[in-house]
């Protein structure tokens, strides 16, 4: 598997972290799909830190009570997937009324990570979602009888300032945010916070 970094450099006088998230697509699901801090740390000035990941899926779900912008999603289970093969789960409740995933088949359409809420999850109050390289990217709301389907187009976006792994982004809010792009053979790019407070990417 090939694997991505990203080194993020704070030349500014801002004191913050640097964060990761990708946008998602336009979907046919109901409710809101939110973009995840896919991965965020913090950074002084004059350091820099460096994420690094491959293409590796999971299913994913948090305790959340209702989804929106500014809360976090804590992974409660993290379960790995493959888009063409394990490509689909359910989300339950348990004998005991404990919220669990529960069988993982190729069920689902090729290419996607599909997650069937059964009858008996209780509304607003977890959410579903998937991840890559063992964090969350992107959730919606779970609610009974409802099906989820996410198909992965990996895209990359850098931000700074104030951000922990797993925080529900609202992406329309974001104006700062800068695309990082790989092609080819370029597996590595730089992210540099400048004095002005604007990031460029080498």
């Amino acid at each position: 598997m090939t694997t991505y970094s990203l080194t993020c450099v704070n030349d500014s006088q801002l004191s913050g972290s640097f964060a990761v998230f990708q946008k998602p697509l336009p979907s046919t699901m109901p409710g809101n799909v939110f973009s995840l801090a896919w991965f965020a740390r913090p950074t002084a000035p004059n350091t820099r830190v460096t994420f690094t990941w491959g293409l590796d899926y999971s299913f994913t779900w948090s305790e959340t009570g209702i989804l929106k912008p500014g809360i976090n999603f804590a992974a409660s289970q993290v379960i790995p997937a493959d888009p063409n093969a394990l490509n689909q789960i359910e989300l339950k409740k348990d004998d005991y009324g404990a919220t669990t995933f529960s069988g993982l088949s190729a069920g689902g359409s090729l290419g996607s990570l599909t997650i069937k809420q059964l009858s008996n999850v209780k509304p607003n109050e977890t959410a579903v979602g998937i991840g890559m390289a063992g964090s969350g990217t992107f959730a919606v709301q779970a609610q009974p009888n409802m099906t989820a389907v996410f198909t992965p187009h990996p895209n990359y976006w850098v931000i700074f300032g104030n951000f922990e792994t797993g925080d529900v982004m609202d992406v329309e809010d974001v104006t700062n945010a800068v695309e990082v792009t790989y092609g080819g053979a370029r597996t590595s790019r730089n992210a540099v916070l400048n004095l002005d407070n604007m990031i460029t990417v080498s």
